[in-house]
C-alpha cells in the first residue's frame, strides 16, 4: 500500500542501496559538473538554474510532505523541519546567486538525477518526521538531539565559509580556478564537503533513524569519492599545490 509505513520502509532501504551504487559510480566515473564538466553528456542548461531546480524540492516538497503529517505541529518535529530548512533554504536560494558561475553550464541529465534523488530524499525524511517517526517532548531532553544538532551547525557553518572562501577567489566576471589559502584549507582541499557530511552526519544523530542514516550514507557515498578526484585535480593542475593537505579528513583522507 502506497504512503503505508512498509512502503517508507522499502524506500528508506532502496536509499541505502542507492548510496552503494552511487558510491561505486562516483568512485569510477567523474560527475560532470563544476571543473568537471564535460559537453559529451547531452544538452546542458544554465548552472545557477540547475542548481535551483535540483534543489528546490528540498524546500518546496519538503514543506508540503511535512504538512501532511500527524505530528507537523509538535515541538520536535517542528525543530527538526527547521534544521532541515536552515540549510536547503540557503543552499537553493541563496548560495546559487552567489555563485560566480556567469557562463557556466551543467548537464540536464545531472540536474534530472539530482531532481529525482531529492524527491525520494524529501519523501522518506520529511514523512518520517512528521508522520512516522515518533519525537514526543521527552526527546528535548535526549542528548542524541543535541549532539545532532551541535554537528549539524558545526558542519554548516564550515560548509559556508568554506564556500565564501572559494567565492572570493574569484572577481566578478572572472573565469578559472585559483588555490584556497588558510582556515581550513591549510589541512585539506574540501572542507565544503567535509561540513556537508557532518550537517548529515548530525542529522542522522538528532533523527536517530534509518532515513537519517540513510540520507547521511549517501551524502558520503556521494561527495566523499568526489572530494578525492577535486583533491587528485588540485595537484594534477597546480605544480605547487601543498603536499601536507589531504582531501577531505585532516591529516587522513
Amino acid at each position: 500500500m502506497l504512503d503505508s509505513p512498509e512502503f517508507h520502509r522499502t524506500l528508506t532501504w532502496v536509499m541505502i542501496g542507492l548510496a552503494l551504487v552511487t558510491f561505486v559510480a562516483v568512485s569510477r566515473i567523474t560527475a560532470p559538473y563544476g571543473r568537471h564538466t564535460k559537453s559529451s553528456w547531452g544538452p546542458s542548461m544554465p548552472a545557477r538554474l540547475g542548481w535551483i531546480v535540483m534543489e528546490s524540492p528540498a524546500v518546496l516538497l519538503f514543506a508540503w510532505i511535512y504538512f501532511q503529517g500527524e505530528h507537523r505541529f509538535e515541538l520536535v518535529p517542528l525543530l527538526l523541519l527547521g534544521m532541515w530548512q536552515f540549510h536547503y533554504v540557503q543552499r537553493t536560494f541563496v548560495y546559487p546567486f552567489r555563485m560566480r558561475n556567469e557562463g557556466k553550464t551543467m548537464p540536464v541529465v545531472v540536474c534530472a538525477m539530482a531532481f529525482g534523488f531529492q524527491v525520494l530524499n524529501v519523501y522518506v525524511n520529511a514523512r518520517w518526521i512528521s508522520e512516522f517517526g515518533s519525537y514526543d517532548v521527552a526527546w528535548l531532553s535526549d542528548p542524541r538531539l543535541w549532539i545532532g544538532a551541535a554537528l549539524f551547525l558545526g558542519g554548516w557553518l564550515i560548509n559556508v565559509k568554506a564556500d565564501a572562501i572559494l567565492i572570493a577567489l574569484r572577481k566578478p566576471g572572472e573565469q578559472g580556478y585559483k588555490v584556497p589559502r588558510g582556515w581550513l584549507y591549510e589541512y585539506i582541499s574540501c572542507p565544503n564537503y567535509l561540513g556537508e557530511m557532518l550537517e548529515w552526519t548530525g542529522w542522522a544523530v538528532a533523527t536517530w533513524s534509518a532515513p537519517g542514516l540513510a540520507f547521511m550514507l549517501f551524502t558520503i557515498a556521494n561527495i566523499g569519492p568526489r572530494a578525492l578526484v577535486n583533491h587528485r585535480w588540485y595537484r594534477e593542475t597546480f605544480p605547487d599545490y601543498p603536499d601536507q593537505r589531504k582531501a577531505v579528513i585532516p591529516f587522513v583522507l
